[in-house]
């Protein structure tokens, strides 16, 4: 037998796979092949290594070199130098962009050293599509300690934890648990919600991606310490990758006896099915997921009850996230005590964020809570895109709201985030810059609940709309400051009187914004200008006689003719034909054309 001499360990992510990570799969063992090699280095996909911004990444074992933005066509240099001869690729490895320096392992890397993983920490390490190697890093091993203890005793253990719901209510999970087990009934259901619907969010599909086993065994531990034999995994269809995935996954368990029936030989029987959801937003929250499930359109119900006392089928269910179930085996075998010493003191354990925006490091993160936004942006984050000024961070999706310079040493847990007007919601975090306009982003945000509402209550689809209709008309100028005033009034009475938690944290983005940046909204109502430049009819392009040359490039590509002047003399726009389509802003190549 052949003994297996190194591996590389190449992003299978959703991300890296847009950017041909399985071709480079390919291209590697080809030459691998070529080389004579193919028997003593095995090329392993894996799930996302977080990195996103520098991927297609490629991780060699065991010296631990970190190769980032790797092509196919790298694949013969790596083989040839670094598999064969033993040296580095120089030019594939991380510059540190300060230093200019190289560095060649993640660890020295500050994207990378200010993280925990917990939830992530198979990610980028095993082939999450061989149960072998999750069982090798300790997967199972969790579900045969508690099969062997009384559920009581786990539940007690998870509730010391501290863990809560990673996905955005923040629900103690042992208490959860303790409550669905409490209710008596033939059956009961475990289900995790993996509808993770946030604009720029994929932290759940990122677990699933890349260990999908983890889950399995959390939500086999849920059922026996609850007393289901059932689970259901939600996830939506658009994620073809974490449904393929997760079906080898509870395929394998079947046929290792982790899943099915009398487990372990514990006398415990446990099986799980997919169900997928068809994108709604409000399916993340569990009634409305539920609902869904059913087979019937999306919608919340009022609780009480609640799931676990009525929930699917009307049996008692118990309802968590991908990110809360990932936590689970990790906090059995290292016990309550080393999870809760991890962030702040009504916030335990890390959080994973998907970082994106205007930001150098885009990408997925983990760390623990307590870590302020400052650390996050500017250190794991490096700083704003282009050396522009930060201006606002967005925490928690459409349901959160946007924070300013001023809260950047604001730590990232439950109560400082709800405290400063926002939330943390599954882990979205969106970064901006002086670029964006504060109302449009709130109109951004706006406009998907909108298109997401189910419509079930008035205060959600007719208030939304009416402070969506009301966003637009101060984008077009059109607004006056009782507008604003509307529009903290209505958002105020939404958020009492909405049905759910969509409706009711709708409006956040909208009070955020007004909140602080209240006179980016007093410019678009009172001087009819939009600061950023963003807002499409509050702009006026106009030339620059000094720097116009009159070279008839922005006349030539007007659509409308707005523009006339006679060649080697400096141009005019005509304002009442201007559509303010930004052609000649992006032919003009002296600067001669300027937003007003």
């Amino acid at each position: 037998m052949v003994q297996i001499k190194m591996h590389l360990l190449v992003c299978g992510g959703t991300g890296c796979r847009a950017s041909e990570s399985d071709r480079l799969v390919e291209q590697l063992n080809h030459h691998l092949q070529l080389n004579g090699l193919a028997e003593e280095v095995k090329v392993v996909t894996t799930g996302c290594f977080g990195f996103c911004e520098k991927g297609p990444i490629v991780k060699v074992i065991p010296d631990n070199t970190f190769y980032t933005q790797v092509t196919p066509e790298d694949a013969e240099e790596i083989v040839k130098e670094h598999v064969l001869k033993g040296r580095k690729v120089a030019r594939l490895l991380y510059e540190d962009p300060e230093t200019l320096e190289h560095i060649s392992d993640s660890k020295h890397m500050e994207f990378y050293q200010k993280q925990v993983r917990i939830a992530l920490r198979n990610c980028g390490f095993i082939d999450p599509e061989n149960i072998d190697e999750y069982i090798v890093r300790d997967g199972y091993a969790a579900l045969g300690q508690v099969l062997a203890s009384d559920p009581k005793d786990t539940i007690e253990l998870i509730k010391k934890s501290g863990l809560r719901g990673r996905g955005g209510a923040g629900f103690p999970t042992g208490l959860k648990w303790e409550i669905t087990a409490g209710n008596q009934a033939d059956q009961k259901y475990v289900v995790c919600n993996a509808d993770e619907g946030d604009p720029g969010a994929f932290m759940d599909r990122s677990i699933l991606e890349g260990d999908p086993n983890s889950i399995i065994e959390a939500m086999a531990i849920c059922g026996y310490c609850i007393g289901a034999t059932k689970g259901l995994i939600y996830i939506r269809a658009e994620y073809p990758l974490a449904i393929r995935r997760l079906e080898i996954a509870i395929k394998q368990a079947r046929e290792y006896g982790l899943l099915g029936k009398d487990i372990l030989g514990s006398g415990f029987d446990f099986d799980i099915e997919l169900r997928l959801g068809a994108g709604a937003f409000v399916c993340g929250e569990e009634t409305a997921l539920i609902s869904s499930m059913h087979g019937s359109r999306g919608e919340p119900t009022i609780k009480p009850p609640f799931p676990a006392q009525s929930g699917y089928m009307g049996k008692p269910t118990n309802v968590n996230n991908v990110e809360t179930f990932a936590n689970i085996p990790p906090i059995i075998l290292k016990g309550w005590e080393w999870f809760n010493s991890i962030g702040s003191e009504k916030s335990k354990g890390t959080k994973v964020f998907a970082l994106a925006g205007k930001i150098n490091n885009v990408g997925l993160i983990e760390v623990p809570m307590g870590t302020t936004l400052r650390e996050v942006i500017f250190e794991i984050g490096g700083g704003i895109k282009d050396g522009k000024r930060f201006k606002a961070v967005q925490t928690g999706g459409p349901s959160g709201g946007c924070l300013t310079e001023q809260h950047l040493d604001t730590p990232i847990d439950y109560e400082h985030l709800t405290a400063a007007g926002s939330m943390m919601g599954s882990g979205g975090m969106i970064v901006m810059d002086e670029d964006d306009c504060m109302v449009s982003v709130a109109k951004f945000y706006l406009e998907f609940t909108v298109e997401e509402s189910c419509g079930k209550c008035a205060p959600c689809r007719i208030g939304n709309k009416r402070m969506h209709e009301t966003l637009e008309k101060i984008c077009q100028g059109k607004g006056t400051l009782d507008d604003i005033e509307y529009l903290e009034n209505l958002g105020k009475v939404i958020k009492d009187t909405a049905l759910c938690g969509l409706g009711q944290t709708s409006p956040n983005p909208v009070l955020s914004t007004i909140q602080y940046f209240k006179d980016e909204y007093r410019a678009h109502v009172v001087d009819k200008k939009c600061p950023a430049g963003q807002c499409k009819a509050l702009k006026s392009y106009v030339i620059d006689e000094t720097k116009c040359i009159g070279c008839t490039l922005c006349a030539r590509n007007c659509p409308t003719d707005a523009i006339t002047g006679d060649k080697k003399v400096p141009h005019v726009i005509d304002q009442s034909k201007c559509i303010k389509c930004g052609a000649c802003y992006e032919k003009c190549k002296f600067g001669a054309i300027q937003i007003r």
